[in-house]
């Protein structure tokens, strides 16, 4: 926020509280604000009420129909206009409905204690409170719409007592009019638009001065553009094709031109609107210009035109990039025919030939421009559909007329540097790569070349082709998303942040791309992602080698989230700040999840202690729970709990977990993930358990065809931090009501629940000098570490450990079903494998595997670096350590004595003094 903007906020906000129209709030919702320039150049607070507006049942109050307004005027003779001041705030809001207008600043959060503009239901309600106030005057003496008051008498001697009683009124209730606007004792008068007089009623000039100001034609194209114009209407036009016959121009053609727009203009055209029956907006806008024509289906059941309109852009309008052209065209005709269109119970049908528009309020992100048109958009129900430029002629022409295009706008910057001062560069670093490479890629030369240059002159085949594509900010956008160039660079660091980060997790291929494809996208991107996936080091070794064979028992389907949840212990780790069993919580409805570090000696008590502070606080209580049949699970205790509280328990077949299988899915998931990121002892593993929780529930679930965060909440998490626009309620509409979603999510579970089964697979053949990945399951690695409990010795599980090794050489068939394996020396065991162990090991050059790196030499002896101690042994009256080779795998790890370890006294030192916090902590315990 600039300076200024701060300051007018500040004197806003002060002005407000000294005047009672606002006060502090504490209300749990907030809109956002923004300035809007006035037309002598000061600022204006509004506030965006999009969200509110989107959930507020209709106020469905009729606004006054145009014809009747007039009907009561035809045998007046004179008026008076009055303009009421300060408009909405005049109405007072209800006590207990204030907190729904709070707004967010700088300098806090406030509410509104009387109707600001912008709420959805502010003119129905406007109207209500007008027409109560002067109930036994209206089409009596006085005719109202909204603020706008007309006072009219049939004898000009009634007339100041008539204006006396209006104003007197307007008094005794404390509403003041703004002379400036106002007209007293007039005999003619604009109201909404039509003309009153003695002579009767008369159009306003500006509904017909788009045609009747039409140049005349200089070229053959020009000619076809007004014929295409007025071609519409030929049948409301008494032989029409003989007035559009001229080829040549002269004298009878200029006077075949001027009677085709007298014709058009005529009331046999120009029709009086009829608010009982739905509008039609039709827009179009050319580089320089845009036009517009209002219609209402006559009882021919044809369109007749209303009112025409054509402008051309000025300024900085004439610099917009297509998209915000067209939309701006919509923008000035709602504004044009406000009086028409505002409030309207039936949607205006809006018809453009952007086919982008139709998706606008779904849009990526809203700047300062287009959120100041959300706020005036909310005062209008409308919808918008695209319509091929080929089928829109009337508007299209209206945009294009050869007046316009002679004047073109003069370039202006839009936004100088100085405003993206403050951006911080590391959020702008990948964007501004993508900038800069864009131009640099051959194939979307053409692309960028009918946005920036020629859109409006090519041809309709290579508008067709590009219809998705828009250049906004020096960035080209397909379909809302950002476009990637050929850069294979760039496109590592994506599939880098968005597969191989914690705030990813290594997904498989589809939420991998699923994730990417948010924000970007690229051709090919699909290919890109399944190889980068299928080609990952860390996803080779830890995840599963085959998939179970036995179907997976699908749970009944509940029918919202947190009806039924899944619970499971998942046990087996090293102690990780105190922790050493993690209790996994499960919607069965949105698949959301809660990975709760614990002690797998937890007590019932305990548990429900778990279930108070991660899950029933944050979502309420279950009406079932499902778990297998632990004892902590049984007890007498959590059983009279659940019974208290009304919750149905439910358990799972004992010893199989396939029973439950969401349940069985997500251990994987947390098992894997760890896997992927702990240190070589293990012990950080709790620290990294939120970011699986994240990872896990930011992912597009199989059987929902949505993320567990967006079911929930409505929305999907900010992943990264980069100014490429992200789907969040400040910035975007949520496309449809969480209502909606889980009743789709509903009928996407119901389609799972019948397709989950295991999958049979193949004997794979390899070849020797392939390399192939082993799995873990029957070897045992040097990897874990001994907790002393007085003179019980206990090994942690290599839970952790990686679910595969190598990837090992092979050196030589010994039949289809077994191979010859070259292993490391560190692994004392047998080199001859059965084949339902091995599996391919797949490599990209982008994501090569660490080899492992030669010895250094120190002191003139080759030694390997150390990266970290596991485990210490005395053995013979010596120490011996057990140590993780830097750039080795696992099944690298030895023991070694401590003579041999000279130059890394620095990592004895602190693996000694961990393993004596580790001693004093199982004291303190005992």
């Amino acid at each position: 926020m600039t300076d200024a903007e701060s300051k007018a906020l500040k004197q806003h906000i002060d002005k407000e509280l000294a005047t009672g129209k606002i006060r502090p709030s504490t209300s749990s919702t907030g809109a956002p604000v923004m300035f809007v320039k006035k037309a002598d150049g000061s600022l204006r607070l509004v506030v965006d009420y999009w969200k509110l507006n989107d959930v507020t049942h209709k106020n469905v109050y009729p606004l006054p129909r145009q014809d009747n307004l007039m009907a009561k005027l035809r045998h007046a003779k004179i008026f008076t206009k009055l303009d009421l001041r300060w408009g909405y705030n005049n109405v007072r809001i209800k006590e207990g409905d204030k907190w729904k207008t709070a707004f967010r600043t700088k300098y806090g959060l406030f509410e509104y204690l009387v109707m600001p503009f912008g709420l959805t239901n502010a003119p129905a309600a406007f109207q209500h409170f007008m027409n109560n106030l002067f109930r036994d005057l209206i089409d009596v003496t006085v005719v109202i719409y909204l603020d706008d008051i007309l006072i009219f008498s049939e004898d000009p001697k009634d007339h100041p007592t008539h204006v006396r009683e209006v104003l007197s009124r307007l008094m005794r209730n404390q509403l003041f009019c703004k002379l400036s606007k106002c007209h007293f004792h007039v005999t003619t008068v604009d109201y909404l638009g039509i003309v009153i007089s003695l002579a009767g009623f008369s159009m306003d000039q500006k509904k017909i001065e788009a045609v009747t100001s039409w140049p005349t034609p200089k070229t053959v194209k020009q000619v076809q553009a007004f014929l295409g114009f007025v071609n519409y209407l030929r049948q409301f036009i008494p032989n029409f094709s003989s007035k559009g016959n001229p080829w040549s121009w002269g004298n009878l053609e200029e006077a075949a031109f001027q009677e085709l727009k007298i014709l058009v203009t005529k009331l046999l055209v120009l029709i009086h609107s009829n608010p009982g029956l739905p509008y039609y907006l039709e827009t179009d806008a050319s580089g320089v210009a845009m036009g517009a024509i209002l219609s209402q289906r006559g009882p021919d059941n044809q369109l007749h035109p209303i009112a025409y309109m054509s402008k051309s852009f000025s300024g900085a309008e004439g610099n917009y990039n297509t998209h915000d052209k067209e939309l701006l065209a919509i923008i000035k005709a709602l504004e044009e025919w406000r009086i028409f269109l505002e409030a309207m119970d039936k949607p205006v049908q809006v018809f453009t030939d952007h086919c982008n528009l139709e998706y606008w309020m779904q849009a990526r992100t809203f700047n300062q421009r287009h959120a100041r048109w959300r706020v005036f958009l909310s005062d209008f129900n409308f919808e918008i559909h695209y319509c091929p430029g080929k089928q829109s002629g009337k508007p299209d022409a209206l945009s294009r007329r050869l007046d316009y295009v002679d004047n073109p706008q003069e370039p202006e910057v839009m936004l100088p540097p100085e405003v993206f001062a403050n951006t911080a560069e590391e959020e702008l670093e990948i964007v501004t790569d993508i900038c800069a490479k864009l131009k640099e890629d051959p194939s979307l030369e053409p692309i960028i070349k009918f946005l920036t240059e020629d859109a409006d002159n090519a041809p309709p085949s290579i508008r067709k082709a590009y219809r998705d594509y828009d250049w906004e900010e020096d960035l080209l956008w397909y379909q809302g998303k950002l476009v990637v160039p050929d850069s294979e660079p760039l496109k590592e660091q994506l599939l880098r942040e968005f597969h191989n980060s914690p705030l990813a997790g290594h997904p498989g291929q589809q939420r991998t791309l699923e994730l990417i494809s948010r924000s970007y996208w690229w051709p090919g991107m699909k290919s890109s992602a399944k190889e980068w996936v299928k080609c990952c080091p860390v996803c080779q070794a830890n995840q599963r080698a085959h998939a179970p064979a036995i179907s997976l028992k699908p749970l009944e389907v509940p029918p919202y989230p947190f009806h039924t949840i899944s619970y499971d212990f998942i046990t087996g780790f090293p102690k990780s700040q105190g922790h050493n069993a993690i209790l996994v919580v499960i919607n069965s409805f949105s698949k959301f999840g809660h990975f709760i570090p614990t002690s797998k000696k937890v007590t019932s008590k305990g548990l429900a202690d778990l279930f108070v502070n991660h899950v029933w606080k944050l979502h309420g209580l279950p009406i079932k729970t499902v778990s297998d049949r632990g004892t902590t699970f049984t007890r007498k205790f959590l059983r009279a709990l659940y019974q208290q509280l009304g919750i149905k328990p439910a358990f799972s077949l004992a010893y199989h977990l396939e029973s439950d299988g969401q349940m069985e899915r997500v251990n994987q998931f947390i098992e894997f993930y760890l896997r992927s990121y702990v240190a070589a002892d293990h012990s950080d593993w709790a620290t990294w358990l939120p970011l699986a929780e994240y990872a896990y529930n930011n992912a597009k679930h199989s059987a929902t065809g949505k993320t567990p965060f967006e079911l929930v909440y409505g929305r999907n998490p900010v992943m990264n931090p980069s100014n490429v626009p992200a789907n969040v309620p400040e910035a975007d509409l949520v496309v449809d009501t969480l209502a909606q979603e889980w009743k789709e999510a509903e009928s996407a579970l119901q389609m799972t629940k019948e397709r989950m089964a295991g999958v049979k697979g193949t004997t794979p053949e390899y070849t020797i000098g392939e390399k192939v990945w082993l799995d873990a399951k029957n070897v045992e690695i040097q990897s874990n570490s001994v907790v002393h409990h007085g003179n019980e010795v206990v090994t942690n599980s290599n839970k952790l450990d990686p679910k595969r090794l190598g990837p090992f050489e092979v050196t030589k068939k010994i039949s289809s079903h077994a191979y010859r394996l070259k292993l490391p020396e560190s692994l004392k065991i047998h080199d001859v494998f059965y084949v339902g162990l091995l599996s391919k090991s797949h490599k990209s050059p982008n994501q090569p595997f660490l080899e492992r790196p030669p010895p250094e030499t120190i002191g003139g002896e080759e030694e390997y670096k150390v990266e970290q101690i596991i485990d210490s042994k005395r053995q013979q009256g010596k120490w011996f350590y057990l140590i993780k080779w830097k750039g080795y795998r696992p099944e690298d790890n030895s023991w070694e004595p401590e003579e041999l370890l000279e130059h890394s006294q620095e990592e004895i030192r602190c693996f000694n003094k961990s393993q004596l916090k580790k001693a004093c902590d199982s004291a303190k315990s005992l």
